[in-house]
């Protein structure tokens, strides 16, 4: 197994290859991707494992993990491990980390994707415990598990963190006021984590718009259709277009780019 420091694939490394799609391989890599088991998520999963890397599925419903590290192990030969974890949960999430590196020995790259946005018609229907929910799964998991990764990646001398955040934190809405809040949050600490964890660590946002997972069968179309009209590319996204940027950060591509954020939102205005 090629370590996550080495010369030539490590994400926390310099390149010394001279073909530029040797930068984007993974191969030897652990990558531990949260909310892995749909959407976004689900898409990087395999991704990562198609360009070499051992994977780390979590969500809260194990099963779902389970079919995800099945279909990678069937159709890229790569190792993965489930687990089924609450990030939003505070004391859960040290037995995910201590359970991927009694699996793999290490973790190369993780990924901080779980989310939720519940709806709410007006903001009085927004409750504390739906406040804390969102708060507690966009921004405190998120913390929580580079605490932990992050700080073993700063000794293992390299490592590369992805938060998930969203558009919504920078042109946030009246429908998800605490989930822009959270993934404000979200951007802030990925800047403080960038220099806390550097020069050995890189830590960067990844900042999907609108895209066509299950979460868009609740979306008011009318609405969606009409934000999207707005976008230079005039529509959503499809899941698979997260794979390049994702891929990107995730390996020695983005061997200089740490504290940043890079967005794939079809082009806000």
């Amino acid at each position: 197994m090629t370590s996550g420091n080495h010369e030539t694939t490590g994400p926390g490394s310099k390149a010394t290859t001279t073909s530029p799609f040797d930068l984007f391989s993974l191969q030897g890599n652990v990558a531990l991707v949260t909310g892995g088991s749909r959407g976004l998520g689900r898409e990087m999963s395999l991704a990562f494992a198609q360009a070499g890397a051992d994977v780390i599925v979590t969500s809260r419903k194990l099963k779902n993990c389970e079919e995800v590290v099945a279909e990678i192990e069937e159709t890229t030969g790569r190792s993965g491990l489930a687990y089924g974890c609450h990030l939003g949960r505070w004391d859960e999430i040290e037995g995910l980390v201590d359970a991927a590196y009694e699996r793999f020995g290490r973790v190369d790259v993780l990924v901080n994707n779980a989310g939720m946005s519940p709806l709410y018609d007006k903001v009085t229907d927004v409750t504390e415990k739906m406040y804390d929910s969102v708060l507690n799964l966009n921004l405190k998991g998120p913390f929580r598990l580079t605490q932990l990764v992050g700080t073993r990646m700063k000794e293992q001398g390299s490592g590369s963190i992805i938060n998930v955040s969203s558009t919504g934190s920078l042109r946030p809405m009246g429908s998800i006021v605490p989930y822009a809040a959270a993934k404000s949050g979200l951007n802030a600490m990925t800047e403080g984590f960038a220099q806390l964890l550097g020069p050995e660590v890189r830590v960067n946002t990844l900042m999907p718009g609108q895209y066509l997972t299950d979460v868009s069968a609740a979306w008011d179309m009318e609405h969606a259709n009409r934000m999207s009209a707005r976008l230079h590319l005039k529509r959503v996204g499809n899941p698979p277009e997260i794979v390049g940027a994702a891929l990107f950060l995730a390996s020695t591509a983005s061997s200089y780019t740490s504290g940043t954020i890079v967005r794939s939102d079809g082009g806000i205005p």
